[in-house]
């Protein structure tokens, strides 16, 4: 189900933004920074600083994350279902081994997500028939004016 591409977009990005539910029917998006792929159909990423997001996610295991790159304005939305493995279980240790980034000694749990839907995000800038490099140089010069000594790749 996830595509190279996919796959990509999770691990060049630093944050993905996850939408659950609370108990009171109460939508909740948190941006969370330590995605991975754990294989075709699985992502998960490290609960560092999520109570609300694990709260909901152990009433309704119903979730769904989005990922844009803000250079060129497109990405993934995918949606599934969420388990929370706590550290300490053979299933986290497993899940660890499979995260690349420096965040795993302060991940209290996994959240492993079996996707079932994966669809493109694409911005209307492409409606007008705009190329992907036309974007990327027009919203790389919008960052480069609001950040003017920092470097951004082109």
């Amino acid at each position: 189900m996830l595509t190279p591409d996919m796959k990509r977009i999770i691990e060049e990005q630093l944050l993905g933004f996850v939408a659950t539910t609370a108990p009171d029917g109460t939508p909740n998006v948190s941006p969370k920074g330590a995605f991975f792929v754990v294989d075709d159909k699985t992502i998960a990423f490290g609960e560092i600083r999520s109570p609300g997001t694990i709260r909901n996610l152990r009433t309704n295991s119903r979730i769904e994350i989005n990922f844009v790159d803000p250079f060129v304005r497109k990405g993934y939305r995918f949606a599934g279902t969420a388990i929370v493995v706590e550290r300490g279980t053979d299933t986290f240790g497993a899940l660890l081994g499979r995260y690349r980034g420096a965040l795993g000694p302060r991940m209290r749990a996994i959240v492993a997500i079996t996707v079932t839907k994966a669809l493109p995000l694409t911005s209307p800038v492409y409606d007008d028939g705009k190329a992907e490099p036309d974007v990327r140089r027009a919203w790389t010069t919008r960052f480069r004016k609001l950040q003017p000594n920092e470097r951004f790749m082109e």
